[in-house]
């Protein structure tokens, strides 16, 4: 693969961007956006910098990388480390695909239209299975080799992180060392390490690629997926996972942070001068999440629950409001109603932030932690929509999945929310969860009806019937993640879900009520790639070949096609989803230590099945496992 450097805006020009559908995706120059006048100086002068590059790749769009907390953070910790220069590239939509390869030009970042084959490091961010093949496209494009048996030391190296990367084994082949956990902390020892391999090729004994993977597999928190053997039964199923010596351990932990508060967050991060899906600032409350939602990956993967002081948050949430200029200020966690120090956090922000006329934005709120008062408080400039997330539609599958919310949780909620001028309401549920019955489908159109019920009778008592009531009802399938309790469950059939779903939109038939739902298809191939082994890598590799890539994007999905090539390579979707786990059956990522046990998990799946629900996190329990890991605290099971 040639690696010529373009000139320009990376080759493309003025013309190229007239044809596509957004050209800010390509110009970068935002504000915030870092450039390192002395790496460029260094590369016009001599062809090369000392610098570590380090190119962050988000594989998808820009409007949606750009909405990624994950990048945000990374790229503003990155550049703060002496030596090192972190820029940013997205998967081009198709129309500068086409372009690019017409015109064979190598994809490039946004800061320096360097082509991505003439970094030292790319770092892809997986935030979802459906991406796959856009790490495909990018590597393509940016003139890398796919496979990391296939680079050698003239190539950059290729890391991913990111949540799906606890199972990351349908890819793992791709990258030479994936980051597990949370990575402000791994990433600065990763990039020591690099820099020392960077440097060592100017010296007479220069670190072979090999050896600093080697390295990099000591590092807590590092898997180097070549250094680890997976050995298959007869019948397809997993005997093991384990390490090609001795001196590679057999399981990988995960890395966390344990104090939020002294850890870097960026008040100065870039400002895309186009639109993009979350377009605000962000603050993050904590991280974990104490409910343990049995279906809820990221419940589990995120453990133990951490948060940041109110001055910290305080102090960060104005200096973004003055490096931003953003009017809208987003409060982030898994749950945010369930930070400790809500109602303080609104005490110290409400009022400046009126006077700037910024707004502070929640997402999801659990029903029995809403809070009317907290609601007006950091709502009153615009009364925005409120959205829950029941799940399920009777209370004996709330139970299973461990929801803890009663249905009069919810309409005492609702009830609040109607008598203080809310009309907008938004309910997620899920289709196919484990012992779904066509009773509990019916469960939701029958809460939803209720809901309608409820605001007339509150408007008629209090005469606040201004606005038409909006309550929008929206399905998404169970998908049986890793890690979670669920994980030994299979997946409804695509044609059960349909069946479902004509079921609620038949009954949800009102003009106040509008149900919206996703495609079971690409469910279906989700599910093939969050429980997914090697054998899936080409597999990944024909589809793309094949024209496959945005399987994330409707419109672009072709489960007939995938099917297709699975079957070419003597695979199955009945195999990987539709199919119940044995307890003692080995998983692809059973050389993961996430931080909850197995044995937890597997009580946690038994209590689900009796329909008991376990309490949320209490100090002190060490039940899951999670606490071992030195804060914060996990779930009580008895």
């Amino acid at each position: 693969m040639k690696c010529d450097r373009p000139t320009g805006n990376g080759g493309v020009e003025r013309a190229d961007l007239l044809r596509v559908e957004n050209p800010a995706r390509y110009t970068g120059g935002e504000w915030g956006g870092v450039i390192k006048e002395e790496v460029l100086l260094d590369i016009q002068n001599t062809g090369r910098t000392d610098y570590l590059r380090f190119v962050f790749c988000f594989p998808d769009i820009y409007e949606i990388g750009m909405s990624n907390l994950a990048l945000i953070i990374l790229y503003g910790l990155l550049n703060r480390l002496p030596g090192v220069y972190c820029e940013r590239s997205f998967s081009p939509w198709k129309d500068m695909d086409q372009i690019l390869r017409e015109r064979d030009i190598p994809l490039f970042s946004l800061e320096t239209q360097t082509p991505l084959c003439a970094f030292d490091v790319l770092g892809f961010s997986l935030q979802y299975e459906m991406c796959y093949t856009n790490v495909l496209q990018m590597l393509d494009l940016g003139r890398v080799p796919f496979l990391a048996s296939e680079r050698d030391e003239s190539h950059p190296i290729v890391i991913a992180g990111g949540p799906v990367v606890f199972n990351s084994e349908p890819v793992a082949d791709l990258f030479d060392m994936i980051v597990i956990g949370e990575a402000e902390e791994v990433l600065v020892e990763i990039t020591e390490l690099l820099k020392e391999y960077k440097h060592s090729k100017e010296s007479d004994a220069p670190l072979s690629r090999r050896e600093l993977l080697l390295s990099a597999a000591e590092i807590d928190g590092v898997y180097v997926p070549s250094l680890y053997r997976t050995c298959y039964e007869p019948d397809g199923r997993i005997r093991s996972v384990l390490p090609v010596n001795e001196h590679v351990p057999e399981k990988i932990r995960k890395r966390i942070i344990h104090d939020l508060s002294s850890c870097f967050f960026p008040t100065n991060p870039i400002v895309p001068h186009t639109r993009i899906v979350h377009d605000r600032s962000y603050l993050e409350l904590f991280r974990g999440c104490s409910r343990g939602c049995r279906f809820c990956q990221a419940g589990f993967l995120y453990r133990p629950v951490r948060e940041r002081d109110v001055e910290t948050l305080s102090r960060q949430a104005f200096e973004l409001e003055q490096n931003t200029g953003y009017d809208e200020m987003g409060l982030l966690s898994l749950s945010t109603g369930d930070y400790s120090r809500l109602p303080r956090l609104a005490d110290a922000l409400v009022e400046p932030f009126r006077e700037t006329h910024t707004s502070l934005s929640l997402p999801s709120m659990r029903v029995d932690s809403f809070s009317l008062d907290l609601m007006e408080r950091v709502s009153d400039t615009r009364k925005s929509g409120l959205t829950f997330a029941p799940e399920a539609g009777t209370q004996r599958l709330r139970d299973v999945i461990n929801k803890g919310v009663t249905e009069q949780d919810i309409m005492d909620a609702l009830e609040l929310a109607f008598e203080g001028g809310w009309t907008r309401v938004k309910l997620y549920f899920m289709l196919g969860l484990p012992t779904e019955t066509m009773e509990d489908v019916i469960g939701i159109a029958d809460m939803a009806l209720k809901i309608e019920k409820l605001y007339f009778r509150v408007a008629a008592r209090t005469g606040q019937r201004k606005r038409r009531l909006e309550i929008g009802v929206s399905t998404s399938m169970f998908i049986p993640k890793p890690f979670t309790p669920f994980q030994w469950e299979k997946q409804d059939t695509r044609e059960s879900l349909m069946s479902k779903q004509k079921v609620l939109a038949d009954r949800l038939r009102s003009r106040n009520i509008k149900y919206s739902w996703h495609d079971p298809d690409s469910s279906v191939w989700e599910t093939v790639m969050a429980r997914g082994d090697r054998r899936l890598t080409p597999v990944i590799l024909d589809g793309y070949r094949e024209g496959l890539f945005f399987d994330a994007w409707d419109d672009c999905f072709s489960l007939r096609r995938w099917i297709e090539i699975l079957d070419r390579h003597g695979l199955s979707v009945d195999f990987y989803s539709y199919r119940e786990r044995a307890e003692d059956e080995v998983f692809p990522w059973d050389h993961i230590d996430a931080g909850v046990k197995r044995e937890y998990l597997l009580r946690e799946r038994d209590r689900a099945l009796r329909g008991l629900v376990t309490p949320p996190c209490s100090p002190g329990c060490r039940a899951c496992g999670a606490s071992e890991f030195g804060s914060g605290v996990c779930h009580a099971s008895g």
